[in-house]
């Protein structure tokens, strides 16, 4: 019985296992945006790209204030 309580995963344990793994995914998603500015290969505007992280920084604000607040994350999908 001991046994199977050494296998309980702390709420610790479980922040910190999920937050590696999708802080992970959001950089991987921020160097595949990155990719996106080589204008061999895409065509934008100024106008794009501060639209783009304009809404980068109000999420990761929101977000930041989520933790500090304890709330809850949800917003609407970003499009150009």
């Amino acid at each position: 019985m001991s046994n199977n309580l050494s296998n309980i995963e702390t709420k610790r344990e479980k922040f910190v296992r999920l937050t590696e793994q999708r802080v992970n995914v959001i950089l991987e998603q921020f160097r595949k945006l990155g990719n996106l500015s080589n204008s061999r290969n895409y065509e934008y505007g100024e106008e794009d790209v501060k639209k783009i992280f304009s809404e980068l920084n109000r999420v990761l604000k929101k977000t930041k204030t989520l933790f500090i607040e304890n709330g809850n994350a949800r917003g609407t999908p970003f499009k150009l």
